[in-house]
This record gives C-alpha cells, sequence and structure tokens, in this order.
C-alpha cells in the first residue's frame, strides 16, 4: 500500500480520512486470512491509480477495527462501502472485476 490514494484505517483516523475527507471514499473492510480480499487488493491498487485525485481508498482492517466493522453491520468481508460527505451512499459485497467496480463507482464520481 505505497500509493498515496490508499490509506490504512484505525478508529483513531477514521473521521478525519473517511468522515471529512473531501474526496470520494471507497472504504474496504477486508481481513489477513480472506482470500477474496487478497484477490480484490489488486483491483483497488488500479482503481486507486486511476481515479486519483477523485477518489480515496481506505482498508478497514476488521480484526483490528471490530468497533468500526461492527458500527456499519459488516458481516462478511470484503465489504466495501462508498462515502460522500460522510454517508454512505453504497455497498457492495465480494471482490468484483475492475471493470465491474468502476462502473459502480461512476454513479457517485
Amino acid at each position: 500500500m505505497s500509493d498515496a490514494h490508499i490509506v490504512k484505517i484505525t478508529a483513531e483516523n477514521w473521521n478525519s480520512e473517511v468522515i471529512e475527507a473531501d474526496t470520494l471514499v471507497l472504504a474496504d473492510f477486508w481481513a489477513e486470512w480472506c482470500g477474496p480480499c487478497r484477490a480484490i487488493a489488486p483491483v483497488l491498487e488500479e482503481v486507486a491509480e486511476a481515479l486519483a485525485g477523485k477518489l480515496k481508498i481506505a482498508k478497514v482492517d476488521v480484526d483490528k477495527n471490530q468497533e468500526l466493522a461492527a458500527e456499519f453491520g459488516i458481516r462478511s468481508v470484503p465489504t466495501l462501502l462508498v462515502f460522500k460527505n460522510g454517508a454512505v451512499q453504497a455497498q457492495m459485497v465480494g471482490a468484483m472485476s475492475k471493470a465491474d467496480l468502476m462502473d459502480k463507482l461512476a454513479a457517485y464520481l
């Protein structure tokens, strides 16, 4: 995660990085042990690069941030939440292709 458009989330930086962000945020609720989470990681990196300046990707490890996962009712991973102006706009569950993800995000950009 060397890309400046992908940030690791903790309870401490959640508000500043996601809720108060001035761009669209895609919060990726994931876990280290999750195969589909590992599968979608390169897709997220490509999307972050393609939408640099328009989208920030926030990676939320559900094992380390159980309170955030509970707050948003995360029951399976990966779950992707789209935030705009601090509010959830959309929820997607499971891995998907770059094309599918770009299509879903287009409505919010």
